[in-house]
């Protein structure tokens, strides 16, 4: 086998046709007996294949042929074209599901009433396997092939269990119904279950729909962080000239030209011009950043006003648009999948199920006398038509519909089952800043006038109204309904604010360096006022005239109103909150302070979020991460429990698995509350599932037979194993008046 120091190259491929887990170990070991293989795991979960391998050895189409050979396929395309076509056999799929169930229940209901009420009329058998039939040979095709495949590994599943339940059903009903006569010879009845074997069908058909349609698409979060980069950019030539050039074309060096409101497509340096940048989607903070000259930029983001040449650094796959993607990615495909309550239990049930079936059958050919073999037929079926998987098909996804439906109403979009079951295993929440605690907005709070004279409010509103600068938004919309004046001279002076003339009276806005550089007094008034809000750290903006200060003006990024109380509520139900920030140490502190949190970091970059994830993570805590920005996608992926802010970015709440629609911090402590609720209804609903079966099967078997000569007709058998269908259900439906 080869080492990893010589040159390897690691790609991602989905996997196609796998329906199991044994599938995924089925792929994963024929590529890892490749030659040229150094390291190669198949995720069942996201069905994707990574794999580390020496070029010079193997390739893609070597894989794929590899792959192929053991009854899957690899998609080997490049990458953007990838997405689309997994999104577009996904929707095949999952519509294919949608009419196999569509059809499988349209079918089983004449069987069902035809078994339960009207036995009696002419060919009532025949008509019953004419509808059964098609069920169990075209839409339940797949449950037999994959039970082929799981016996092929040597292991079983809940389709091994569907698979032979209602296999066997139907052929003992097939020979029932065609050599009646055998059994009334005997002296005993043959009834048929066609009823039992379409109905399993159709309830497990319905089972995989719901499941296949809460697993969340997410390729469609790295289609989006893909759409971040724009297609073409404007490359400027040595003679000057500008030329539209395909970003696959851009090389390192170029200089390329940023109009406003474009987005930047590299990253680089700024060569010449200066605007603002909005780099939300990768630092999470909402004001956007002045870049001047020698200044970074990065690709994704989107330059306002200005316009600005840069030269490009990084390009391709180097960017750091194109690194959070690829960790996004990595991120989101090395997860391993939560191992399903009811597979685990299908995978001992099965066996065991087969063995008791088969022992039923040796002891009655042993002990039964004349009627030995008969009787042991029919109790071995009993046996595996009563212990059907129905009840057990249906217990977590029923549960986890409702409890889906619940958090719906509430506000909370859960796209997986995976993060219901999780949720209550929380013990330690990570909390973005920006967007998730605060508003996201930066908003005026406080405003002092000199002398509380606002006369000249018109010509502050005026100047703001003309600059560029993000925060003048803030003030602007402050004072929404007051008139504007005219105003000439108008003049932005880069990094400290600007000034304008009014009837021949200049006036400033801006920081104090600005008042500093023109001799401007500030009274001890305004001063102490500032004071007071920079030590909790709100931006501070000064409006004067030629001679002296007039207003003081407060701006910052306000905490939403439910904040303060659902982090309490966290903190009582024993979990640890943390809070990181893009921000700088005071702003963080603050807000820490105010809200009542032990736990934070500032300045903290994009992927130190998912370090500290992996961190907690390796503690042995159940971390749930909560953000609203791209900056913080990395760390949703990473984490266990992924929850976005509704009114934040688009990634954020692909890769997330819960949205909270309102951005409301108290849905949270809701969301762990349901989950507990779930989780206890899908155990429970387990419960009856099995209690169904320990009761049911010893008596299939003939065990009260020697002692009073009962035994349980299989018709029965079918009986209860619905009851155990109708319980389940129910139970699911109690979750929803749960408070």
């Amino acid at each position: 086998m080869p080492t990893k120091n010589q040159n390897t190259i690691t790609q991602t491929f989905p996997v196609l046709g796998m329906s199991c887990a044994s599938c995924a170990v089925s792929a994963e070991s024929i590529v890892k007996h490749q030659e040229g293989v150094v390291e190669a795991s198949v995720n069942f979960a996201t069905g994707n294949l990574t794999v580390e391998y020496l070029p010079n050895i193997t390739d893609a189409e070597k894989l794929q042929k590899a792959v192929q050979s053991v009854g899957y396929d690899l998609l080997v395309e490049d990458e953007n074209k990838q997405q689309e076509t997994l999104e577009v056999l996904h929707a095949e799929k999952f519509q294919q599901l949608k009419t196999k169930t569509v059809w499988a229940i349209i079918l089983s209901l004449p069987v069902v009433v035809i078994g339960m009420f009207f036995m009696t009329i002419p060919y009532a058998n025949e008509i019953m396997w004419l509808f059964s039939t098609p069920v169990l040979l075209w839409l339940g095709k797949d449950f037999f092939i994959n039970a082929w495949k799981q016996a092929k590994h040597r292991s079983a599943n809940m389709d091994t269990l569907v698979a032979l339940s209602t296999g066997i059903a139907y052929l003992f009903s097939v020979f029932n119904m065609l050599f009646a006569d055998f059994w009334h010879q005997r002296g005993l009845h043959a009834h048929v279950y066609f009823e039992a074997s379409a109905v399993i069908i159709a309830f497990i058909l319905l089972g995989k729909l719901l499941e296949e349609k809460a697993k969340g698409n997410t390729s469609s979060a790295i289609k989006k962080l893909m759409g971040l980069q724009p297609k073409t950019v404007i490359v400027i030539q040595a003679n000057g000239t500008e030329k539209q050039t395909a970003i696959e074309d851009v090389n390192v060096g170029d200089i390329i030209l940023v109009k406003p409101g474009e987005k930047i497509a590299v990253d680089g340096i700024v060569t010449s011009g200066n605007s603002y940048v909005d780099e939300s989607m990768l630092s999470g903070e909402p004001v956007p950043v002045l870049k001047k000259e020698n200044e970074k930029v990065f690709a994704g983001t989107i330059n306002q006003k200005g316009s600005f040449q840069f030269k490009a650094v990084k390009v391709g796959k180097e960017t750091m648009l194109a690194q959070i993607i690829k960790t996004v990615q990595t991120a989101q495909g090395s997860k391993a999948p939560v191992q399903k309550l009811a597979d685990k239990i299908a995978g001992i049930f099965v066996p065991v199920v087969m063995s008791i079936a088969i022992l039923t059958f040796i002891l009655w050919f042993v002990l039964g006398g004349n009627n030995g073999v008969v009787q042991g037929l029919l109790a071995a079926v009993t046996v595996l038509v009563i212990a059907c998987p129905c009840a057990l098909g249906l217990a977590t996804p029923t549960a986890i519909m409702v409890g889906v439906g619940k958090a719906a109403e509430k506000g909370i979009l859960i796209k997986d089952a995976e993060s219901l079951e999780l949720a209550k295993k929380v013990d330690a929440i990570i909390l973005d800043k920006t967007g998730t605690i605060t508003e996201g907005k930066p908003q005026v709070t406080n405003i002092q006038w000199l002398n509380n004279d606002d006369t000249t409010k018109n010509i502050l509103l005026s100047i703001e109204k003309q600059s560029e600068h993000p925060l003048a938004e803030a003030i602007v919309k402050y004072f929404e309904g007051v008139q504007t004046t005219p105003l000439s001279q108008f003049n932005s002076i880069t990094g400290k604010g600007a000034k304008a003339n009014h009837n021949n009276e200049i006036y400033f806005v801006g920081n104090k360096k600005l008042l500093a550089e023109n001799n401007i007094t500030i009274s001890d008034e305004l001063q102490k006022h500032a004071g007071e809000w920079g030590k909790q750290s709100k931006t501070v903006i000064w409006f004067a005239d030629s001679k002296q200060t007039l207003s003081v003006i407060a701006i910052s990024d306000k905490i939403k109103g439910t904040s303060v109380q659902a982090i309490k509520e966290m903190q009582n139900m024993g979990i640890d909150l943390y809070m990181l920030t893009g921000d700088n140490e005071a702003t963080a502190k603050a807000i820490a302070e105010q809200t009542g949190i032990n736990h934070y970091k500032a300045e903290v970059l994009p992927q130190h979020k998912a370090d500290f994830v992996k961190e907690l993570q390796q503690q042995g805590k159940t971390v749930a991460m909560v953000g609203d920005g791209i900056n913080d996608s990395t760390a949703l992926a990473t984490a266990d429990v992924s929850i976005a802010m509704g009114k934040g970015s688009d990634i954020a709440m692909d890769v997330a698995k819960m949205t909270i629609i309102s951005s409301d911090l108290s849905k949270i402590p809701q969301a762990i509350k349901l989950s507990k609720q779930t989780v206890a209804t899908i155990k429970q609903n387990l419960f009856w599932a099995f209690i169904y079966n320990l009761i049911g099967i010893p008596l299939a078997a003939g065990i009260l037979y020697p002692i009073n000569g009962f035994l349980l007709n299989p018709m029965i058998a079918g009986a209860a194993m619905a009851l155990s269908s109708v319980s389940v259900v129910s139970n699911s439906l109690r979750l929803k008046w749960k408070r």
